[in-house]
């Protein structure tokens, strides 16, 4: 992804500009807006590394001012920081997703807690969502971050470029809820509709290729570790918190913990670690018909962005990167089976699982294995600075 920010991009520097100069002032007026205190909170200096590349999709607490601190017009201007960071459809989900954690209290019977908060507190809170800023809105090195249950966004910029704004994490719990009348609110249809499709497109050869294995892991494999890493394997619940949790409250969120600590992986685990060298069936590998739909997919993710952002991305989709794209599947292969999928090529690494709460519970993200968090942009800045 990282050739999209740079030399592949050249003809869309005014637009990027114009975003970057659009999110500036949406941090700015955002910051402005908040007492001294409030930005204690919310404010960083950059690149604040052992603070700007943590993140959770867990209801963790964490670092930045949470929505619940702030008054209606403060929290207006963090929704327009949001908003500039997202196209209009992915703005619409992720205030979908915030706006579920209702749904969910309701499901749990307005009993769960958020851990490392203090008492009083709702445990699945739309309005506990920490915005932070890192250094000074427009200038050159500077980046803004949204996280809460289910929602990572992160921007950087550095020497004044755009650099890739991953990890881009979006869940839903429930992923599908009745409405009243025909239909269902599913936030990230898309998502699994899509990888689905890809996968029932597959002749006999291409899906041996493609299926990992029949059981599909209790979460995504890079979880929320600040940069990919090869060899990886899903993270136990105690890790993927980074709190201390009793086992009640470990319990409360997840049946089981997510990796065995004492017998250690088995082979269904084994066959979806991570490895640089991608698993699954090619694109080059597919048919015309099968591309498409693994384009979509591509598009179904980076579709998030705004425009100028995702039409950086669009060399993804081009032929000679998808047929160096793969596509793996691990689980059951009909809707409301456990299932998991990773498209991972140049650049490019997109994680997708439903598992949880009877397969009724998704997480998915978007990566860049060489330039989440701005890596790329920052180890280039660093070596010309000195």
């Amino acid at each position: 992804m990282g050739e999209s920010f740079t030399t592949g991009a050249a003809q869309a520097d005014d637009r990027k500009r114009v975003l970057v100069a659009r999110m500036a002032q949406a941090a700015a007026d955002w910051l402005a807006s908040l007492s001294p205190d409030q930005r204690r909170k919310a404010r960083f200096d950059f690149p604040a590394d052992g603070e700007r590349t943590v993140w959770y999709y867990t209801p963790t607490e964490r670092g930045g001012l949470p929505l619940a601190e702030m008054d209606p017009a403060q929290q207006r201007l963090a929704h327009r920081l949001v908003a500039s960071g997202l196209s209009f459809p992915g703005y619409v989900t992720v205030a979908t997703i915030m706006g579920i954690e209702n749904v969910l209290d309701r499901r749990e019977e307005w009993r769960t807690s958020y851990p490392g908060r203090a008492q009083p507190n709702r445990g699945r809170d739309p309005l506990l969502y920490f915005a932070s800023v890192f250094g000074e809105p427009g200038g050159d090195d500077w980046g803004w971050r949204l996280g809460g249950h289910h929602v990572s966004i992160s921007y950087s910029v550095v020497g004044g470029r755009l650099a890739s704004p991953t990890p881009l994490f979006f869940g839903a719990n429930p992923a599908e809820t009745p409405l009243v009348g025909p239909g269902a609110l599913r936030p990230l249809a898309g998502e699994e509709d899509l990888g689905r499709e890809l996968l029932h497109s597959l002749d006999p050869e291409q899906t041996s290729a493609a299926v990992l294995t029949p059981v599909a892991p209790t979460d995504i494999v890079q979880a929320n570790r600040p940069f990919v890493a090869a060899g990886a394997l899903p993270l136990s619940g105690r890790q993927l918190f980074n709190t201390s949790l009793s086992d009640a409250a470990l319990a409360s969120f997840f049946r089981a913990d997510r990796q065995p600590a004492e017998t250690g992986p088995d082979e269904h685990l084994l066959a979806v670690r991570y490895e640089s060298t991608p698993k699954g069936v090619a694109g080059r590998q597919m048919t015309a018909a099968q591309r498409e739909i693994l384009a979509s997919l591509v598009r179904q993710y980076v579709d998030r962005l705004p425009e100028v952002v995702a039409d950086l991305y669009a060399f993804q989709t081009a032929d000679e990167r998808l047929a160096a794209t793969h596509f793996a599947w691990a689980g059951g292969r009909e809707r409301r089976q456990p299932h998991y999928y990773r498209l991972q090529g140049p650049r490019l690494l997109i994680e997708y699982d439903n598992t949880q709460n009877d397969a009724n519970h998704i997480h998915s993200v978007l990566r860049d294995p060489e330039g989440d968090f701005g890596a790329d942009l920052l180890a280039q800045h660093y070596r010309h600075s000195h």
